[in-house]
């Protein structure tokens, strides 16, 4: 019988549980900090500059917060992503590639606690 595992430790899990957790602590502070900067319709004194300086001005403005909307949504999906991670690791499906059915590397883990996929499996999308 061969000695692979197919699940990890309660010990492994628990210390990737602690990993997500601080994980989603941190991405829901960028998020609240990317929400308040789109948000934010605060002007900043450009009301006595000529036109044509507040028309650059406000088109900048609006790429900006373009761009923090777009942030926004991708720091969204990383939250949901981690949080289906902790979902994985109650119902004893985490660690476990969706391709291959191996178990991914601890050290991926570690890095990319969301993974659904072995680096074996990654290499071969």
């Amino acid at each position: 019988m061969s000695d692979v595992k197919v699940k990890y430790t309660e010990e492994d899990l628990q210390e990737f549980k602690e990993i997500i957790d601080k994980k989603i602590a941190r991405a829901e502070e960028d998020l609240a900090l990317l929400r308040s900067a789109y948000k934010n319709d605060a002007n900043n004194g450009t009301d006595d500059t000529s036109p044509s300086f507040k028309s650059f001005d406000e088109g900048s403005e609006v790429m900006n917060k373009e761009k923090n909307v777009q942030l926004a949504i991708r720091q969204e999906k990383f939250i949901r992503d981690l949080k289906n991670a902790l979902l994985r690791i109650e119902n004893g499906t985490y660690g476990v590639c969706r391709v291959t059915g191996k178990l991914i590397q601890k050290e991926r883990l570690k890095l990319v606690p969301h993974a659904t996929l072995s680096i074996e499996a990654k290499r071969k999308q």
